[in-house]
């Protein structure tokens, strides 16, 4: 494959002051890209606020020769994103990537976890991500052209100890994914989740030991994101990075049984649990019709014999 060129492609991305943001952000202009480095410069919990790690990250690309400008908006709030995507508009014309990275951690186990920080979490990491996808989505259909890259983890995917809010979060992102696959698909518009794990700020906590994490860089996640939000890129593709390592997850379903009318109680789904559990046969859908079809498929199948 040859070098994967972003010359003339304008990319914003939020949470670049730092960490994995600053990392997609300089191969990202290192590559061609105008980049827009947003970062509300708090700390890792979300309190405080200073544009100067984003401003620094911009002078690094300006220094290696590349196009950048700093924003401070805060991602959970609507007026604030349209007004850093009006900023990308106004200097360049354009916004075809967007990296929704922008993140902070509140971690308790979900018996002394309050409210607040269970719903601040989630706003920044999935309404965040929403915010921003809403202010570039009609931009990005103009165009017929769109990239589109959310951030989830292996926590969202399987669950962690003490982060209820940040799993669930993540969670959530992939399903944004999957809903905004379908309604950019004629548009060009492709969107992907990534579910890494890095040695930044957000993972000082897991206890990971130090020669591994010495291998687990952004830069090596990074990586797989320039091939996300790269012209080439496929859709709806959850990819999986850590220290060099990169593999897809799948949301998959087992093929299951059908119970016949007068058949379907408690105690046969009981009965039939290792059958409905069986991995043998699993079944990949692009949409909600696919489990759909495929119980309807053996209810007329079952009718017939």
């Amino acid at each position: 494959m040859s070098n994967l060129d972003f010359t003339g492609k304008v990319a914003i991305i939020t949470g670049a002051g730092n960490g994995l943001g600053k990392s997609h952000a300089l191969e990202l202009a290192s590559r061609g890209a105008k980049v827009v480095v947003n970062d509300l410069g708090g700390a890792r919990d979300g309190t405080g606020g200073s544009l100067s790690a984003a401003e620094e990250v911009v002078k690094e690309i300006e220094a290696a020769g590349g196009e950048a400008i700093a924003n401070g908006a805060n991602v959970t709030k609507m007026d604030e994103v349209e007004a850093m995507v009006a900023s990308a508009m106004d200097k360049w014309g354009r916004v075809d990537i967007l990296i929704n990275n922008a993140g902070i951690l509140r971690d308790k186990s979900f018996s002394k976890m309050t409210m607040e920080d269970y719903r601040l979490v989630v706003d920044v990491h999935l309404i965040g991500s929403a915010n921003c996808s809403k202010a570039v989505w009609e931009i990005m259909k103009e165009q017929k052209y769109g990239r589109i890259m959310m951030t989830s983890s292996p926590s969202g995917l399987y669950g962690i100890f003490g982060q209820a809010n940040y799993s669930a979060a993540k969670a959530g992102v992939v399903g944004l994914m999957n809903a905004l696959t379908l309604e950019g698909r004629k548009y060009d518009i492709r969107v992907n989740a990534l579910a890494p794990t890095a040695a930044t700020r957000m993972t000082l906590d897991l206890g990971i030991p130090e020669p591994i994490m010495e291998q687990m860089t952004p830069a090596s996640i990074t990586a797989g994101v320039v091939y996300l939000v790269s012209e080439d890129s496929p859709s709806k593709c959850i990819l999986s990075a850590a220290g060099g390592g990169f593999s897809r997850a799948y949301v998959a379903e087992t093929k299951g049984i059908y119970l016949k009318p007068g058949e379907q109680t408690p105690e046969n789904v009981a009965a039939q649990f290792d059958a409905i559990c069986d991995k043998s046969d699993l079944q990949y859908f692009e949409d909600t019709n696919g489990p759909i079809a495929n119980f309807m498929g053996q209810a007329q199948a079952a009718l017939k014999s």
